[in-house]
């Protein structure tokens, strides 16, 4: 029996374009690829000329000579090797490509460590059945590695193996138990969970880069149903409030108080106190109260007496006392209390996750399968 050839990968691609048949193709990639960077960033805009290149370049490949009697399997293959090497070439300029995007993401990934000192399964209502740290640690791992990669295809299969992973063990674990066959009432917060944990890099940059930069026509089936399930995520996890866990307003609001002063004590040096408003008034009034109130206050060495040195260690305790009290009451002041007169203020200049410089997907889906998942193919996860 004649075995059908393998399918053509993303090297067969940048090897076909080498060819001196394929100058024009070359070209028209190039050109594209300049012009696009000439022009003003929006996304909706980059979004729509990226996808009406696409098509066009994928009627141009079926036509082209060094594509003569291929498969559909190898020209979509060759399209999908065409948006790997086009938005690897344009990632700088497309991803996190607005203020917008970058405030975004770190207000996210802030709450999320926040959240992380506190929230638990049985917050979201996850049933102890479904409770597995093992296999949402794997499926956390999964979705931390979405910053590796550039092309949208490859961001998309990191949620796609963090979603299988955690799908498989809902499927599993309903069969082993009976239990009701799980659906998206388990699944989405299993999933909060996860990211939760997981707290990906540039999670809101890296969900609308593939949703405005992967092809539309691979954005189906599992892959529209995973992806809207983490922006769904998204969403839960900016409007999070009490409301949305299982928990108390004031313990939610003391849960919040306590995550920040332990950001901020993890912080160390890099915190530092800032006094949003002008207290030149208020320590006028306590200056003028402190000479009332304490009468020593300017007075000089050789006036004191007997008797005022013993009433200035009783004062001098009374300070004491209540210069501790009050560095208790600092400590535990609410960094969200509007009214409070001094907050914490941590400089983010150095906070945003670093990109790395991984492109090929090596393991996005191995490290799944060893611990256990059934992980489909790359090639089907479009």
């Amino acid at each position: 029996m004649e075995l059908s050839s393998p399918p053509l990968t993303f090297y067969d691609f940048l090897d076909r374009m080498r060819h001196p048949a394929s100058v024009d193709l070359v070209r028209s990639i190039k050109s594209f690829i300049v012009s696009f960077s000439f022009q003003a960033a929006n996304s909706e805009n980059d979004s729509r000329r990226l996808q009406d290149f696409l098509l066009a370049m994928e009627t141009t490949i079926r036509d082209h000579p060094l594509w003569a009697g291929a498969s559909e399997e190898d020209i979509d293959n060759a399209v999908e090797g065409l948006e790997k090497y086009v938005m690897t070439k344009l990632f700088n300029r497309t991803f996190a490509s607005s203020p917008e995007d970058v405030k975004t993401d770190q207000e996210i990934s802030e709450k999320i460590r926040l959240l992380q000192h506190f929230v638990r399964p049985e917050h979201l209502d996850i049933p102890g059945v479904f409770q597995n740290e093992a296999s949402w640690l794997i499926a956390e791992k999964e979705l931390q590695k979405i910053n590796a990669f550039k092309a949208p295809r490859e961001k998309l299969l990191c949620i796609l193996n963090c979603c299988r992973v955690v799908n498989n063990l809902l499927l599993n674990v309903s069969m082993s138990t009976n239990h009701v066959p799980a659906g998206a009432d388990d699944f989405l917060p299993v999933l909060i969970y996860v990211t939760i944990k997981a707290n990906p890099p540039q999670f809101h940059s890296n969900l609308k880069y593939i949703q405005l930069f992967r092809q539309q026509s691979k954005l189906i089936s599992e892959s529209a149903y995973y992806l809207t399930n983490l922006v769904s995520v998204e969403s839960f996890i900016i409007g999070l409030d009490a409301n949305s866990l299982s928990i108390g307003e004031n313990e939610f609001q003391e849960s919040m108080r306590e995550a920040r002063l332990a950001e901020a004590a993890q912080a160390g040096p890099s915190a530092k106190l800032v006094l949003p408003v002008d207290l030149g008034p208020a320590l006028r009034r306590h200056d003028k109260d402190a000479r009332g109130k304490y009468p020593y206050m300017e007075a000089e060495a050789g006036e004191l007496t007997v008797e005022d040195v013993h009433k200035l260690l009783s004062l001098y305790k009374d300070v004491v006392t209540r210069y501790s009290m009050l560095c208790k009451a600092v400590k535990g002041v609410s960094l969200d209390n509007e009214t409070s007169s001094l907050v914490l203020n941590q400089d983010l200049s150095n906070c945003t996750p670093s990109q790395s410089k991984s492109d090929e997907l090596g393991s996005a889906a191995s490290e799944a399968e060893v611990a256990g998942s059934t992980v489909a193919q790359h090639e089907n996860a479009g």
